[in-house]
């Protein structure tokens, strides 16, 4: 069998010989840090690595999506076989880059685009999303309930629509005031469209940007928080609820043992597409790594109620039912199961269906409750 499979690795050009390691590289849009989506793209590199032996990283940070392609370049003249780029910028380059290098295996995190050597794969959070959107509906007092977003692309905005369908089960009159900053890592930005939010009224926040600076200038103000990509519980402990973490090394695992295995060639990816998600194991909802909720905020969310199914229950124990049901091999409980309708009023997703993945993937409309400028949303 080992020779069969290494027969297959060197008729595609990717045998190693004795010894040799198999070289994977990891191109970064932000600086690494210590929280946040690049910091947890570099925890999932150093765990993949730390677990297979035969495996060898590299990594290049703070890469700008549009050159991206030079940093490919590089990559492959140093031996690179697999090629991770970790940004949805990315895209257009690496599938350049892979008509260059038909026999380099490249995968691209939160792309929709793939081809032969190009597979895709995410960690996604929209399940997280909506339970974070329950608690931050039982915890606001004034309603508003600020976002601080990154680009308007179908990830964020599915992203967003989770914790506003979220919030709006707890809270039906509640709205969630979006802000974009057309930036993944920009702390001044997400700073100042967080004190925009502040003055607007809004007492509880969550984000995609790639530091903890909304969690921090909301907790000046006193406002609540969800964390992003990495536990980020120290960097406001009185007032991190919870938030959405990611477990990349699940993915990096499963992607490299295929590679190594030879069932994973620069000739078969192009319909190789990862969506993990909490069944998965590839993301958790937590303060911290296995604390799903902050323990001080425990009190608050089990006297607040919310309306189940004609019945009043705590939103704690919704939330904990929900994580439970979501968790399993086959959930029993899905946030975009119909009926759900657009802002403006518009079925998006009819009753006793659930969103398909091309659906999630390309969502576009707003939800229900969700203020502010909303590009591309659909007429």
């Amino acid at each position: 069998m080992q020779r069969l499979v290494l027969g297959v690795l060197a008729a595609l050009g990717l045998a190693l010989g004795q010894g040799e390691k198999l070289k994977a590289c990891f191109i970064y849009v932000g600086p690494v840090g210590d929280a946040g989506w690049t910091y947890a793209h570099d925890v999932g590199r150093k765990k993949a690595e730390a677990a297979l032996p035969w495996l060898e990283t590299r990594y290049v940070e703070s890469v700008p999506e549009a050159q991206v392609v030079p940093v490919i370049d590089r990559f492959v003249r140093e031996g690179c076989r697999v090629i991770f780029a970790t940004s949805f910028g990315y895209m257009d380059g690496v599938l350049e880059a892979a008509k260059k290098y038909p026999d380099v295996i490249f995968a691209h995190a939160t792309g929709i685009k793939r081809a032969p050597n190009v597979a895709t794969y995410m960690a996604d959070f929209y399940q997280v999303y909506y339970l974070n959107g329950l608690a931050a509906g039982a915890l606001t007092k004034t309603g508003k309930v600020g976002y601080v977003a990154a680009f308007p692309i179908p990830e964020v905005k599915r992203h967003i629509n989770a914790f506003a369908l979220g919030v709006r089960a707890v809270r039906p009159d509640a709205q969630v005031l979006v802000r974009w900053i057309n930036a993944w890592y920009d702390p001044a930005k997400a700073r100042e469209a967080t004190e925009a939010l502040l003055a607007q009224g809004a007492d509880v926040f969550a984000f995609t940007e790639d530091t903890p600076t909304v969690i921090q200038t909301a907790a000046r103000k006193g406002a609540y928080s969800f964390g992003h990509y990495t536990p980020m519980l120290k960097f406001a402990p009185d007032h991190v609820v919870s938030g959405q973490i990611v477990h990349w090394d699940v993915i990096y695992i499963d992607f490299l043992k295929k590679v190594k295995e030879g069932v994973y060639t620069p000739k078969n990816l192009e319909n190789v597409d990862y969506f993990w998600l909490l069944q998965h194991g590839a993301v958790e909802m937590g303060a911290d790594y296995g604390v799903p909720i902050n323990p001080k905020h425990v009190p608050l969310l089990k006297a607040a109620q919310m309306s189940v199914e004609g019945k009043k229950v705590p939103v704690y124990d919704r939330i904990m039912s929900l994580l439970g049901a979501m968790k399993r091999p086959n959930p029993t409980f899905d946030p975009f199961t119909g009926p759900i309708k657009d802002r403006k009023g518009v079925v998006r997703i009819p009753a006793g269906r659930k969103a398909t993945l091309n659906e999630l993937l390309t969502m576009e409309w707003a939800a229900p409750g969700v203020v502010g400028d909303w590009p591309g949303e659909p007429r």
